[in-house]
């Protein structure tokens, strides 16, 4: 984004250009001016935010050490993501490879004829033990494309009008957590509380409304400022939105002063129709959601995190927190922006609570034990990760709720304290930076008046149910019990496509596990089990199945079915038995007043 300018030396230099827009190769050129006799560096294997492994050495290739023109240095690579080069320590080392980039997520890296898009961690190779040096980026205006822009969250140094030229971080750290935009996106800008924000958007069609997305947007990032800051300005001097709108496709990232997004392009606003689609809120509620991690993750941060190490997992038990709070409170802060109303915001409540109840998972799993194990079962799911695991977004969304109500229950007759105040105080009392769960449980102690030792220990730590029912109520929410889907009734998750029944997921306890159902079977028909025979010797009482919901057309009365199962090629006959109705909650306001000083916007 534009800026002051600041001159510095930068000992460490990157020069991105476009090695081949239909190979998608980002060309690199790493100069590093004063380098170690034998010098490591090394490309991170993660990224901040995305706690997994994800091995971006596999896309570098063709890598080359030289020192002078045409002077070679040896180099060895040492692991996956880690080199050697021998140097005389006088002279400039010159690093040269390249990266494929050809993965659309928020996470790496993309470049074909349209756009052009980088985070540092997957194309800027760490210089071991030059790490808080100055870095330079330089991006040169590419030949071979005309009408490309540049949008960056660092610091100009010397720039065009399209943003080409060089940038400079203060350090590697603020080098990778600055990804970078190029194409001919559309942008636009706002002040939120006297701060320049930028917004790009690649990829949008000529229906896109950018201006009622720029007015939504200040509107969040005005609340936002709100209740972190107050009156003050926020913690960065300018903000960048950089989204790129697909055909299918969601997804975030946060960063100090900029989010990559991701969203489905039916799902921005259309000139001309001023009602929110299902797509949009969801767009609104993935803006509020990374915006809010400006403070919360990228610096209150966990103490775990202080000083990546990007080499290696990096674990903490307090995703719940940083992320699960979040979640909380991106819809809560959309209805105090006005976006929602308090039967929509409810909406969305309803949705994360019956994820969270319908998930066995919640009953093995604690939360903070979720946020530990991140790296080796969030990130990658399989048809028994419900059953074994519980999300920290959901719960720990659902545990931020408890406390929030919670502590609004017991002030109320003095006009006590609320999260807010939990999450200002966190600010304060941490210096915008490391937190432990201690001082959480500090924080919340002087704002209730009193020990909240026993709820994070229930609640986070432990594996039983939270008491939303009685809190919801408190506040003026009734709970009402509707049917559940035909597919949690039976304890299934499947996929209907083509006229096929595909089962995904058997839930722990349910009908379907009971009847000996598995993850990959094709459940290809059914026969209901009557007491009543027909008498013609030919006929049957057995239906193919092409929709989950055929069970019920065809099953009628009956209580039990022979379910009809294809797997491994062979056919299986399942004694099912249909379970009785189960419920789903459905949240309706019960005291309008109560409702309102809960979730009504503030003065």
């Amino acid at each position: 984004m534009s800026g002051s300018k600041r001159n510095t030396s930068t000992p460490i230099h990157y020069r991105v250009e476009i090695g081949g827009l239909h190979a998608h190769l980002f060309r690199i050129t790493l100069t590093i001016a004063r380098p170690a006799a034998l010098q490591r560096v090394l490309l991170p294997v993660w990224i901040p935010g995305s706690y997994l492994v994800r091995e971006f050495s596999k896309n570098l290739q063709g890598l080359q050490a030289r020192q002078g023109a045409h002077a070679p240095a040896s180099w060895k690579q040492l692991d996956k993501s880690s080199w050697h080069i021998q140097c005389d320590p006088i002279r400039p080392l010159v690093l040269s490879y390249e990266v494929y980039a050809h993965d659309h997520s928020v996470r790496t890296a993309w470049l074909d004829t349209q756009r052009g898009f980088f985070n540092g961690t997957s194309l800027c190779l760490r210089v071991e033990g030059q790490e808080q040096e100055p870095h330079a980026l330089e991006l040169p205006v590419p030949k071979a494309i005309a009408g490309w822009s540049v949008a960056t969250g660092l610091m100009p140094q010397k720039i065009n009008q399209h943003g080409f030229g060089t940038y400079v971080a203060a350090n590697y750290d603020e080098l990778v957590d600055c990804p970078v935009e190029m194409g001919a996106f559309w942008s636009g800008t706002f002040s939120a509380r006297g701060v320049p924000h930028r917004f790009v958007v690649a990829g949008a069609a000529a229906t896109f409304d950018g201006d009622r997305l720029l007015a939504d947007t200040r509107k969040i990032c005005e609340v936002e400022i709100r209740l972190w800051n107050g009156h003050k300005k926020p913690p960065f001097k300018d903000y960048l939105f950089m989204l790129n709108a697909m055909d299918d496709g969601y997804g975030g990232l946060e960063h100090r002063n900029s989010s990559a997004l991701i969203c489905q392009r039916k799902d921005l606003p259309r000139l001309g129709e001023s009602k929110t689609t299902e797509g949009y809120g969801t767009l609104r509620g993935l803006i509020s959601h990374e915006y809010f991690h400006a403070w919360n993750v990228k610096r209150l941060r966990p103490a775990e995190f202080e000083n990546y190490r990007y080499d290696s997992e990096n674990y903490t038990e307090l995703l719940w927190f940083f992320e699960g709070f979040t979640s909380y409170y991106d819809a809560l802060l959309l209805r105090r922006a006005g976006l929602l109303d308090n039967a929509g915001y409810l909406k969305l409540l309803n949705k994360t609570i019956n994820q969270v109840m319908q998930t066995p998972g919640r009953l093995v799993q604690s939360v903070a034990e979720a946020s530990f194990d991140a790296w080796v079962k969030y990130y990658r799911p399989d048809d028994n990760t419900p059953n074994a695991t519980v999300s920290y977004y959901t719960k720990g969304a659902l545990v931020a709720l408890c406390l929030d109500l919670t502590l609004r229950s017991e002030g109320r007759a003095t006009q006590g304290a609320t999260l807010d105040d939990v999450m200002r105080a966190l600010w304060l009392r941490c210096k915008a930076g490391p937190l432990r769960q201690a001082d959480v449980a500090d924080a919340l102690q002087a704002a209730g008046q009193r020990s909240f030792a026993p709820e994070l220990a229930e609640w986070v730590h432990g594996k039983g149910e939270l008491p939303l029912k009685t809190l919801l109520d408190q506040h003026g929410v009734a709970v009402q019990q509707d049917p559940a889907q035909l597919a949690h009734r039976l304890g299934l998750r499947v996929s209907e496509t083509l006229g096929s029944v595909q089962i995904k997921t058997v839930l722990r306890g349910g009908a379907a596990e009971h009847a000996g159902f598995a993850a990959g079977d094709e459940w290809l028909g059914l026969e209901p089990v009557t007491t009543v025979r027909r008498k013609a010797p030919n006929s049957t009482d057995g239906w193919r199945m092409s929709q989950l919901d055929d069970l019920m057309l065809y099953a009628g009365k009956a209580q039990k079915v022979i379910a009809l199962v294809s797997r491994d090629k062979r056919l299986l006959r399942l004694n099912l038995t249909l379970p009785a109705d189960l419920t789903t909650w459905r949240l309706t306001v019960r005291d309008e007043t109560l409702v309102n000083a809960w979730l009504a916007p503030q003065d």
